[in-house]
């Protein structure tokens, strides 16, 4: 029997889920090397904060990146391991060389909405699927982002 058969959940039924989740999982790993780049270039007045805070961010985003691929293993897929696939499928971008403050901030809010209105559809397709695991990781995704909008947008203030 495969792992389907064991948690209840219909082939057919999950394959969308499945390819929200590999594309989610292509924004991630974009996101994580923009990050890390942050992370490394950040200068002037905030790097600090900001140096240690693009840090956590970025171990953030890793783990999520394992709780994506791992969650696309139960649900029978296999899930990309190549950069250059991530880049045929992710709407992130790959930020290029950014040591400003402002221009770092810009890019994560820009990528956090767009990786939390992906999160919504995949949220719809999996509860429509009956697959209340992605459902609850969505939605665990978006509270924690959804404070992080807020908290960025606070910051620049």
């Amino acid at each position: 029997m495969k792992t389907l058969d064991y948690i209840q959940l219909d082939t057919k039924k999950v394959e969308n889920v499945v390819t929200g989740l590999q594309h989610l999982l292509a924004d991630f790993q974009v996101y994580y090397t923009n990050l890390r780049g942050f992370h490394w270039n950040i200068k002037g007045k905030s790097f600090f904060v900001l140096h240690s805070q693009f840090e956590k961010m970025y171990d953030d985003t890793a783990e999520k990146v394992d709780e994506i691929a791992e969650r696309i293993l139960m649900l029978g897929g296999v899930p990309s391991h190549n950069f250059s696939e991530y880049l045929k499928v992710s709407g992130v971008k790959e930020s290029g060389y950014v040591d400003r403050a402002d221009e770092a901030l810009k890019n994560i809010l820009e990528t956090l909405s767009y990786i939390i209105s992906k999160e919504r559809q995949l949220l719809s397709a999996a509860s429509e699927a009956g697959d209340e695991v992605t459902v609850s990781l969505m939605s665990d995704y978006l509270k924690e982002q959804e404070k992080l909008v807020w908290m960025i947008s606070a910051y620049k203030s």
